[in-house]
């Protein structure tokens, strides 16, 4: 079993609500730190990652074909079948670099809000469930990193940009949830804040701003203090492209003071579990198929269906935060209010806002990937010319196919249930409690419009 990082202790803990209603919280975070800890799909997911080889699991579809990159173009239509196989592996690579990336978010926060609820008598078995969680998340993002890693390299060769090594991994980028850049990656970077800075953040948010509960500031925080760290803060995965670097910093020191705040990063990590579930739910089906029928099942296929199993207790978790323990701390203030709407609200902009047409279950628009696709159809999987990639890119983006109605069909399934998840949660503007912003972004009309605008940008950068 993974061994989680035990409880400190705190000296002078503060009692929250009524012992009927922290009951019931008490209850399913025990039931849910005990399952996880009885399970073993970490240390499964452990194994094939260490035993990973690619040209082992080359021959065989990772998921059913409609989880290919370019899946329903014109281009996917003529690719061969080892194209398509290609293009169904580098699907998987490139979903579970978003995954890796969004889990780096989970892996501080966790870290950050538990620090918070500690503060708190009741929720010791919340805390482990969390301590448990950050330490499962560091083997999946480095199971997803290292098996991508080696698809990417073993199909696109030279047009990979080999910015990561297999063994240039160190457990303080682990702990910190460190992603590196690659093709079809999902990063954004921003610029660190001096000492100076980074004082005055933590200064206004205790002194100023959330004074009346600086009590309840982060112990995790409060030690990285000590040691003179900066404040952590992601940069990549669904929090990370939010905001710039600074913003997010102040983001941090913010979910790491108020305990409603805290609760806020779990309305986020949902979003982000529903997103994975969206598509790795389809992966399991597969993996499932295979098991019936005795039939080889790849590596990457049982990585994704394990981790659909361990990511069942993460989404427990993030949905009874999110929507049921913000209630036992004191009402949020108009600022606490505005922060989380806020942030709700980027989320939509930032990575729900579209739809992707070479991208199946990726809902922003393409103008992201264009040079990512680009580099795809010059790599050994297709080999062609400058004039070539520009000519299938510009058939492949700029006009309605299957790939679009299948990506729409994955948007419909993740709106309904995050407007499920939202309708109770009343600090919510309505705005994103409906989730207008996604729901605005399901045209096919207007993401071929967007990525017409796009290829012509980006086809005079190139010619």
């Amino acid at each position: 079993m993974i061994n989680a990082t035990k409880d400190p202790g705190l000296a002078n803990k503060i009692s929250t609500v009524s012992d009927g209603k922290v009951k019931k919280h008490i209850k399913l975070a025990e039931i849910t730190y005990r399952r996880n800890t009885e399970s073993d799909f970490t240390e499964k997911i452990e194994e094939l990652d260490r035993n990973f080889n690619y040209s082992s699991n080359s021959d065989y579809y990772w998921g059913e074909p409609e989880l290919s990159l370019l899946y329903g173009t014109p281009l996917y239509e003529q690719a061969s079948s080892s194209q398509k196989l290609a293009l169904n592996h580098l699907y998987w690579a490139t979903q579970y670099n978003q995954t890796a990336a969004t889990e780096a978010n989970a892996v501080l926060y966790n870290q950050v809000t538990a620090g918070v609820f500690r503060a708190f008598s009741d929720y010791e078995a919340l805390c482990q469930e969390l301590d448990l969680e950050t330490a499962q998340e560091r083997h999946h993002i480095h199971a997803f990193h290292m098996m991508g890693y080696k698809t990417k390299k073993a199909l696109l060769g030279s047009t990979f940009n080999t910015s990561i090594q297999g063994k240039s991994y160190k457990k303080n980028d682990l702990r910190r949830g460190v992603t590196r850049r690659q093709i079809f990656t999902f990063n954004m970077l921003g610029s660190p804040l001096s000492g100076f800075q980074e004082t005055a953040l933590r200064f206004v948010t205790n002194k100023v701003i959330l004074r009346k509960q600086a009590h309840c500031y982060s112990q995790y925080l409060r030690e990285l203090e000590e040691k003179g760290e900066s404040i952590p803060a992601q940069t990549t995965g669904l929090l990370g492209q939010l905001a710039p670097r600074p913003f997010l910093q102040f983001f941090t020191v913010n979910c790491g003071t108020s305990p409603f705040l805290a609760c806020l990063f779990y309305v986020t990590r949902f979003m982000a579990n529903m997103l994975i579930k969206n598509y790795e739910y389809r992966y399991s089906q597969y993996y499932r198929e295979l098991e019936k029928q005795g039939e080889f099942i790849p590596a990457p296929l049982a990585v994704s269906h394990y981790h659909l199993l361990d990511e069942a207790f993460h989404t427990t978790t993030s949905q009874l935060i999110a929507r049921e323990l913000y209630k036992d701390f004191p009402k949020p203030t108009a600022y606490e209010k505005f922060l989380a709407n806020l942030t709700i609200y980027r989320a939509q902009v930032v990575v729900l806002s579209g739809l992707s047409g070479g991208i199946p279950a990726i809902f922003r628009q393409d103008d992201t990937f264009m040079l990512s696709f680009y580099r795809l159809l010059q790599s050994p999987v297709f080999n062609m010319s400058d004039r070539e990639a520009l000519q299938w890119l510009q058939k492949c983006m700029c006009q309605e196919h299957d790939g679009f109605h299948l990506t729409f069909k994955y948007h419909q399934r993740l709106l309904s249930d995050l407007r499920r998840l939202f309708e109770p949660i009343h600090y919510l503007w309505s705005g994103n409690r409906q989730m207008s912003v996604m729901a605005s972004g399901g045209s096919i009309d207007k993401a071929i419009q967007n990525n017409i605008k796009a290829f012509e940008q980006f086809s005079q950068t190139i010619t």
